[in-house]
């Protein structure tokens, strides 16, 4: 496996996790889902609490998870640019 695979698999997981946690958010009162949605929470927030700093909630809602998901589209494209130059 390539190191530009692993870079690709890893930003599609944390796309995965993002969209995840944004659902649960949703399901706050479904018990069933507590183990799933701490593990998701501890997964995505050192990527979204240094956000969360920089861009309060508009209107309520919380933009962070988008921002993350432009921020890793970003990286994961530059990773890969620059390695295909190599």
């Amino acid at each position: 496996m390539s190191i530009s695979s692993v870079i690709s698999i890893l930003a599609e997981l944390l796309f995965l996790a993002l969209i995840i946690r944004a659902v649960l958010s949703w399901l706050t009162g479904v018990v069933a889902l507590q183990p799933i949605a701490r593990f998701i929470n501890r997964v995505t927030d050192p990527i979204l609490e240094p956000i969360r700093r920089i861009v309060p909630p508009l209107g309520g809602i919380d933009m962070s998870p988008l921002i993350a998901m432009i921020v890793i589209w970003l990286v994961e494209s530059l990773l890969l640019t620059v390695l295909a130059g190599h």
